[in-house]
């Protein structure tokens, strides 16, 4: 996903907390705004909470925040909506206020399955009252027949990782989601774009990447020929579109074609895309 960034040369408008009436007061002096605040922190209260580029429910989905992470807010709405911007990756845009709460507990431990629930005591037979899904945050204070306790509820603690676990590998991260629904703005096992998958798997490694498409092919790796043999974790980029090689032959991407994460050989892919009017932009490898 990518999308064109109109705010001006320096400031680029889906990371800038800034319109003509309000502004975060850390960019005074370098935005003009009728009023500048700092912000609180509060922490993401539902499993998936869109972030929308309008306080309006039928507004364009520009990217989700996951249960237990945190938010600057800027501002809440008469309307039911809060303007905000995300911790982790500083992309800016409205949220449900509903979906946000005080930042109660610190968070120790995070959810390494791509979906598990949350019950309101330790037995599976009770009825779950939520999903959590992969990244999620929970702040676990006791274990008890294998039930991690939270205070939001009881999940199984085979699903749980301490936050400061980090996966080896991205790529196999990302072939989890094969199959996966693809949803513009998604970032969970719920649906996801192409760099919702990429932002996603290199975030299990404890990799925090840019949101978009056009912003991780300016930050990650370095770039290599276009007719290089790939490696494995390579990172192929089109205008709007990304992919991740899985092999030398085949890579993984949420792509809309398919309208789910899927593998696809690298030759086939570059045609079908190359035909689609798009060619292969850049070819980024990590060290």
């Amino acid at each position: 996903m990518s999308q064109n960034s109109p705010f001006d040369n320096r400031l680029d408008a889906r990371l800038t907390p800034a319109r003509p009436d309000l502004a975060a007061a850390a960019l005074k002096g370098q935005v003009e705004a009728a009023r500048y605040v700092d912000g609180e922190m509060r922490r993401v209260a539902m499993p998936v909470a869109p972030l929308r580029r309008r306080p309006a429910g039928d507004a364009p989905l520009d990217t989700q925040a996951l249960f237990g992470e945190t938010v600057r807010v800027f501002e809440d709405d008469a309307e039911g909506w809060s303007w905000v911007q995300l911790e982790a990756d500083r992309y800016v845009g409205y949220v449900p206020t509903d979906a946000l709460a005080a930042p109660g507990p610190e968070p120790t431990h995070k959810v390494r399955a791509l979906r598990t629930f949350v019950f309101p005591g330790p037995d599976i037979k009770l009825p779950p009252r939520e999903a959590l899904v992969l990244g999620s945050r929970v702040a676990v204070t006791d274990i008890r027949g294998g039930f991690a306790v939270t205070p939001d509820g009881f999940l199984p603690a085979v699903h749980l990782a301490e936050r400061a676990e980090r996966e080896g590998d991205f790529v196999a991260v990302a072939g989890r989601f094969l199959g996966v629904p693809y949803l513009w703005g998604g970032r969970s096992s719920l649906g996801l774009d192409c760099s919702g998958l990429v932002q996603t798997a290199l975030a299990a490694t404890g990799f925090c990447a840019p949101r978009d498409s056009d912003m991780q092919e300016a930050a990650l790796g370095a770039p290599v020929a276009l007719d290089a043999t790939p490696r494995r974790g390579d990172l192929f980029f089109w205008p709007g579109h990304v992919a991740v090689a899985e092999s030398e032959d085949s890579l993984l991407h949420a792509n809309a074609f398919h309208m789910a994460v899927a593998r696809e050989p690298i030759s086939e892919a570059l045609s079908r895309i190359a035909a689609a009017g798009l060619a292969l932009r850049s070819i980024r490898r990590f060290a």
